[in-house]
């Protein structure tokens, strides 16, 4: 076994690469750009090397960078995680050409299985079942519109030398194909330097099942049951769960007899996973779609269910050793769920800002890279920590999930956990009626904040008013006592979609223009209690600045104070400043000042962690201001561009 190992990688992989290398009696390295100087796998690791500034590029992407840290460091191998260069064959040569192990497959497997159209010709060789499509490198754009019209709509657009989603579209109609296959391309070239694209047919009501297997370089390979994927949102996994409540026992065998086929050809060692397209119609047919050179974000419900340590195993099997078994028994059922920094109400846009708190459940399997004042940026992938729980069977397993991000919270940092709850209560969900589909099915996520809310955040303002001390004068008390009577005490908070005014008057409070309503409150350490109109409420509280974040139950509210004088904010369709709905940078200017534009045409596009949105024009009018060029970092709701109607000009 290894004495140091470096970790190419940041967050919650880094922090649990670390935790294994540290039960094993193995020395971690971290690495670090400048805006994770202070993250949690720094600290956490026994040494850590600056890489970088905060760009990628220029850090996690450097291979030039890593190298020198491993090499300079004394590391023996480098576990590389999963994204940035988890599955680049540059960066696995680099290792070698260094003397260092990667904790990896070997080069041709990665070089194989990396590129989609190659994979997909490789597999086929070895009788593994594929999707229908067009995978001919190089395919033009008038290729890709040639072999749309060959398999029939809807197709999926995906780039042939990434995945987790990144670039890949889904087109239902041919005047949407030209636009999609731009995006696609600019979208791949950014995120994988290669804007080759493939082409597929897009199977109806798709599951996502994947199958984990496990080689050594003695010529064992494995399979460790499957995964299932298919709860999605824009390709990105957010529930996963082992094994799949779809597959029968013959249906496992025989993917996983073709997962282990697959990884045969091209002579895999170490942890990988071959992910399939089964269709909810016919639950006997599969589909080859790519195989993962890498250890997955979801491989802690493998591990749950098999009792094996995946990371561990890619050290042993990376260091010589041969794996000592043939097979393995899956034991219960495992749930995981991902906790984004994206706002579920507002189409899943990201969302960033300073940790204030952080609150992990008991009794479940957390891997996590937060830590109180890590600050969420655009640079890096919005995902922050998984909550994964285990029982005996799936409906137990739904249920402490479910109870666990009852219990987990993010303050300071808007995220998806009352969302995920919400997806858990699906009763397609909970019957095990997936598909990829699914999600984008659902109505909209919507979170208004209630009236308890309100309260509480007047409360907490009213209690920090309060004098302290031996001695309180009685004039200092906020009472809003006057000759005459109490005036009482009033505060405008806005928070979510609602601004409203709570007034508290002798005990009794009032939400707008609601009924006064008894209101008892007190504040311990980071704990408030509100006792209102005869429930009881507990919340963990932070505030920054004007700032109140209160947490409960799965939810959390940013609840900000306001002056009595200011007016509501008002939104309206005639026109008006174009802010930016989440921080990032801007990719693409597609219209100049001056330009006549029709209500929905597309300004600019914006990229925050690894997702685009296009920003609409929201009126017929003409675009008066630009404000912002292409490469520009961007904030939360600054102003972009300046559209006014026609009739205004």
């Amino acid at each position: 076994m290894f004495q140091r190992v470096l970790i190419a990688n940041r967050g919650e992989i880094a922090v649990r690469i670390a935790r294994t290398l540290r039960r094993i009696g193995v020395r971690s390295i971290a690495v670090y750009s400048d805006a994770d100087a202070g993250a949690r796998h720094v600290l956490e690791a026994d040494t850590a090397v600056r890489i970088g500034p905060a760009a990628a590029r220029e850090s996690y992407l450097s291979i030039p960078r890593i190298i020198e840290a491993a090499v300079s460091s004394g590391a023996e191998a480098v576990h590389p995680g999963y994204g940035f260069l988890a599955e680049n064959v540059d960066f696995a040569r680099a290792c070698a050409d260094a003397g260092l192990v990667f904790v990896g497959p070997p080069v041709g497997a990665i070089d194989a299985m990396g590129d989609k159209i190659r994979a997909k010709q490789t597999v086929m060789a070895a009788g593994v079942p594929v999707v229908p499509g067009r995978t001919e490198p190089g395919m033009t754009d008038a290729d890709l519109v040639s072999a749309a019209a060959e398999i029939g709509f809807p197709v999926l657009l995906k780039p042939s030398a990434g995945g987790g989603g990144k670039g890949m579209r889904l087109v239902t109609q041919k005047s949407d194909l030209a636009a999609a296959i731009e995006s696609a391309r600019r979208e791949a070239l950014g995120s994988f330097g290669d804007d080759t694209l493939l082409i597929e047919r897009f199977v109806q009501r798709p599951r996502h099942i994947e199958i984990q297997v496990l080689a050594d370089n003695h010529g064992t390979v494995i399979h460790l049951g499957e995964r299932e994927c298919s709860l999605q949102r824009r390709h990105q996994k957010i529930i996963e769960e082992a094994p799949s409540p779809l597959l029968t026992a013959d249906m496992r065998s025989r993917m996983g007899a073709s997962a282990v086929d697959a990884a045969r050809a091209v002579g895999y060692t170490g942890a990988g996973t071959v992910e399939c397209i089964v269709s909810a119609d016919r639950p006997d047919e599969f589909f080859f779609m790519e195989m993962n050179t890498r250890l997955q974000v979801e491989h802690p419900v493998t591990e749950l269910v098999t009792g094996l340590d995946l990371v561990e195993w890619q050290l042993r099997v990376a260091s010589g050793e041969r794996l000592p078994m043939s097979s393995v028994e899956l034991t219960g059922h495992a749930v995981e769920a991902r906790v984004y920094a994206e706002d579920p109400s507002r189409d899943f846009l990201p969302t960033g800002g300073t940790v204030l708190d952080v609150v992990e459940p008991d009794g479940v399997r957390v891997d996590s890279g937060l830590r109180v004042g890590s600050v969420v940026g655009s640079d890096y992938d919005p995902m922050l920590a998984k909550v994964i729980a285990w029982a005996p069977t799936r409906s137990e397993a739904l249920g402490r999930l479910s109870a666990a991000l009852a219990d987990t919270a993010v303050l300071g940092v808007g995220t998806n956990v009352a969302y995920l709850r919400d997806l858990l209560a699906d009763p397609d969900v909970v019957a095990g009626r997936l598909d990829t589909q699914l999600v984008s099915r659902r109505a909209a996520f919507t979170q208004s904040t209630p009236d308890h809310v309100f309260v509480a955040a007047a409360m907490d303002e009213l209690l920090a008013m309060q004098p302290s001390g031996p001695v309180v004068d009685p004039w200092d008390v906020p009472s809003g006592w006057r000759i005459g009577g109490s005036a009482g005490f009033s505060v405008r908070l806005d928070s979510g979609d609602r601004q409203v005014t709570v007034r508290v008057v002798d005990g009794f409070v009032s939400v707008g223009s609601s009924a006064p309503l008894p209101a008892v409150a007190s504040v311990s350490g980071s704990e408030l209690r509100l006792t209102y109109d005869g429930r009881t409420y507990r919340y963990r509280r932070a505030k920054s600045g004007s700032v109140l974040w209160l947490a409960s139950d799965g939810f959390t509210w940013s609840v900000a104070e306001h002056s009595l004088l200011e007016e509501s904010s008002v939104s309206g369709a005639e026109g008006g400043p174009i802010t930016s709905p989440m921080p990032g940078t801007v990719l693409v200017v597609k219209a100049s000042v001056g330009d006549r534009v029709a209500a929905g045409t597309p300004l600019l596009v914006v990229e925050a962690m690894k997702m685009e949105h296009t920003i609409a024009a929201p009126v017929d009018g003409v675009l008066t201001e630009l404000h912002v060029q292409a490469g520009q970092q961007v904030a939360l709701n600054q102003a972009l561009a300046l559209v006014i109607p026609e009739e205004q000009t």
